[in-house]
């Protein structure tokens, strides 16, 4: 009996063991606050801790609740939320007020004090600042609060101090789910994953020419027959002849699960910006009401990925349409943008068309770009009558920009910076720095993509405000935003594995003072993170310590091999020979002879330590990149 009493009491203490920190914690906060100061104390939260909020605050009570939920997921107790009118005193507690009454903090700026170990304070001037204050006490907890097996009964928490706020008012990330679509589950657990590095605003796009995916009940067919593909392209686009799974494909998101969506966001005071595209972009759209475009059809719901010619008419009926669509969007979202698309629009339909020649003609424009831009401020106007605003991809400044319309540049910088020019808004969100369904490692080990490449590091080095911009200019760019095109990204699994961590990097351009900013420590950040999305069951990208090897060509023209590492202070051993690298291999000190090499073999090392695992390539000999 002894002896099992003696066992029990050693499993609890090695629970209590590894749900704290046993040495002075590193802090790991992603994105990294503006001033942070750790002392050497600690704070303990048990059974005897509660969760304090200044009342009456029912958004702040929200917060305490969710708070929480947290703890209790991996603990034996869970903390009670009770108002600071009944708490009479606070010890080794969690209090959360909106007291701070310091302006230059603004709406999203938070202060963490740990009150000399004895509890932890999260103040700001609104509910929201409290709640980005409380992403950062998240990531005080070790990765084991995360997984749901623990049964942990007390937690040890670093004391910090700590003064934060955003640098950009516009922090964004994008879902495309009309190439694939996703579960309403996933959804929200994408919208989780905002939350936690501290996003605002999730565009969401719902229409395209391969999937309409929003329930519109004035118009019943863009679901029955919009929402379906007979079939969907396998493989790369590229690769020709293109080859079909032959497998109908489909479905749309009710308005109730829309409903159920936004609420779920705008409790993580993430606002849910919808897109849905015109006058391009539109197969699905006509593939349900031909009558909507140039030639009548016959239309079809599109299986491969591209630009198709078939847009909306610049018709009456057309207007009428999407009027009586987006009073329905505007009925669902209650954000400010409605986002339009205006992208990728060909003018082939137009040019041949006598209703858009008309229209051309009537209205005294010059081309079919002037058409493009008068059909946007056409729909521009009847947003604003209805207290809305648009967003446009970097298209809509062909033609000449609607007077109120904010731009969001994806080719590149050149659009943002011709609408702040204009003093016009613009949110950037270049391919070059901004796409995550590139690769963000060696395509030859990498799951298929659509191409290009943008590394973590890549990310983390981008600067939103351009160096053309004026001082005054700049501040009419309201931040940046990560695009996820879903045409290679089947599953959930897949779009996490894309955006983590190249979301957490981005998240510190965006929030974090851009002087702060610092590779080196952002990496020593990350594998507190990576431990993070293991225990929530995340796929997730290690490509940042990955190896990448370059054919090149050498001097007179001799095929050569080149390795590249993200990892700072990375050095990499190799062999040819078959064998397994280490500290006693050659070093990679500059591009070598590819001759008679087969099998390559590299370990990736850091201040001493292995860096992963032996990463291995088979060499071509081919000297083609």
């Amino acid at each position: 009996m002894n002896r099992y009493l003696n066992l029990v009491i050693l499993l609890l203490a090695l629970v209590f063991v590894n749900c704290n920190r046993t040495e002075k914690a590193q802090i790991n906060i992603i994105p990294k606050p503006e001033r942070l100061y750790v002392s050497d104390r600690i704070v303990t939260l048990d059974a005897d801790s509660r969760i304090v909020f200044e009342d009456p605050n029912p958004a702040l009570r929200l917060i305490g609740e969710a708070l929480a939920d947290f703890i209790a997921g991996s603990s034996s107790f869970k903390p009670e939320v009770v108002p600071y009118s009944l708490a009479k005193s606070i010890e080794n507690d969690i209090y959360l007020s909106m007291n701070l009454n310091d302006s230059t903090f603004g709406d999203e700026g938070y202060q963490i004090k740990s009150n000399n170990g004895q509890f932890i304070s999260i103040q700001a001037n609104t509910a929201r600042g409290v709640f980005y204050g409380v992403q950062s006490l998240y990531q005080l907890f070790p990765a084991e609060a995360y997984d749901l097996n623990q049964n942990c009964q007390e937690w040890e928490l670093p004391a910090i101090t700590v003064s934060d706020k955003a640098r950009f008012a516009y922090r964004g990330m994008h879902l495309d789910v009309s190439r694939h679509m996703f579960p309403v589950e996933f959804v929200k657990q994408y919208i989780d994953l905002l939350a936690m590095y501290k996003y605002n605003h999730l565009h969401w796009h719902l229409t395209d020419d391969q999937g309409w995916r929003i329930e519109i009940k004035a118009f019943p067919k863009l679901t029955e027959v919009g929402a379906w593909r007979n079939e969907t392209l396998v493989g790369h686009g590229g690769v020709r002849p293109k080859v079909f799974d032959g497998q109908a494909y489909g479905g749309f998101y009710t308005q109730s699960e829309i409903r159920e969506i936004v609420d779920y966001a705008a409790l993580r005071y993430i606002t849910i910006i919808p897109e849905i595209e015109m006058p391009g972009h539109a197969s699905a759209a006509l593939a349900a009401y031909p009558e909507l475009g140039c030639t009548g059809g016959p239309y079809k719901v599109e299986t491969s990925w591209g630009v198709f010619d078939d847009i909306f008419c610049t018709k009456e009926e057309t207007f009428t349409f999407l009027e009586q669509v987006l009073d329905e969007v505007m009925d669902l979202f209650p954000s400010t943008y409605i986002h339009i698309g205006g992208d990728e629009a060909p003018k082939t339909r137009w040019k041949a068309c006598k209703q858009c020649q008309q229209t051309i003609k009537s209205e005294g424009l010059a081309d079919e770009h002037e058409l493009q831009s008068w059909f946007i401020q056409r729909i521009e106007k009847y947003l604003n009558a209805h207290g809305r605003r648009i967003i446009g991809w970097d298209e809509i400044l062909e033609g000449g920009l609607a007077p109120d319309a904010t731009v969001m540049s994806w080719r590149g910088t050149a659009g943002g910076i011709a609408a702040a020019q204009m003093g016009h808004d613009a949110i950037m969100t270049p391919g070059s720095h901004c796409y995550f369904d590139h690769y963000q490692g060696d395509p030859a080990v990498e799951p298929l993509a659509i191409g290009g490449y943008t590394p973590l590091s890549k990310v983390y080095a981008y600067e939103p405000i351009p160096e053309e911009l004026t001082e005054k200019q700049s501040k009419h760019i309201l931040g940046a935003q990560a695009n996820v095109w879903s045409e290679y990204l089947k599953n959930p699994e897949d779009i996490t594995y894309m955006v983590l961590p190249r979301m957490a990097a981005l998240s510190e351009v965006l929030w974090s003072p851009a002087k702060s900013r610092e590779w080196e420590n952002f990496y020593d950040r990350l594998p507190a993170h990576f431990q993070r999305y293991k225990a929530l069951g995340l796929n997730y990208s290690l490509a940042v310590n990955q190896i990448k090897v370059e054919k090149i060509l050498l001097a007179d023209s001799v095929a050569g091999l080149n390795l590249k590492t993200e990892v700072p202070n990375g050095v990499i051993y190799y062999t040819t020979d078959g064998t397994a690298p280490d500290t006693l291999s050659a070093r990679f000190l500059q591009p070598f002879d590819q001759s008679e090499i087969t099998i390559l073999k590299m370990q990736l090392y850091r201040n001493g330590q292995k860096v992963g695992d032996i990463q291995q390539r088979a060499i071509s000999v081919s000297a083609d990149k």
